[in-house]
């Protein structure tokens, strides 16, 4: 990829969804089902595509989907 490229990395588009999800970690909260880890999933409103980012949400994700 060019660095001059921008957009979804499978179709260069550049709508983008954004969604959260929680998960259980391991040990004990897997075992008692806690899900206290978060991520923001970043999609492609075009072809699907979806990239996972650690942590709290902020509007830097979409950038770093889109390069």
């Amino acid at each position: 990829m060019k660095d001059d490229d921008h957009g979804c990395p499978k179709c260069d588009r550049t709508e983008t969804e954004i969604d959260e999800i929680s998960t259980t970690g391991t040990g004990l909260s897997k075992f008692l089902d806690i899900q206290n880890r978060k991520f923001m999933v970043i999609s492609c409103t075009n072809c699907g595509y979806s990239e996972l980012y650690k942590g709290q949400s902020s509007g830097d994700m979409v950038d770093l989907f889109l390069g």
